[in-house]
């Protein structure tokens, strides 16, 4: 067996290898580059829209039993389902 294609193959594996990890280590640091300028430097000028705050829903009184059981009577006679 000529040993000479396998340190070949060998070498050509971790120049393969090498190369792919330095582009991803490259790629990684651009990513925080990256999001470093958008939060810090694109957001100091153009920052986000805040959304304003919508009214509390008021919550169903406790004496608001009759109409909730209309509503539902409703919704079934609606959806075609005799009420039980």
């Amino acid at each position: 067996m000529d040993l000479t294609l396998l340190k070949d193959g060998v070498f050509v594996m971790i120049i393969g290898m090498g190369t792919v990890f330095v582009f991803l280590t490259i790629m990684v640091w651009i990513m925080y580059a990256n999001s470093y300028f958008l939060k810090n430097v694109i957001n100091k000028y153009f920052p986000e829209e805040v959304p304003a705050e919508k009214a509390a829903v008021k919550k169903a009184e406790a004496g608001n039993d009759s109409e909730i059981a209309a509503a539902v009577a409703c919704a079934l006679k609606k959806a075609g389902k005799a009420a039980a």
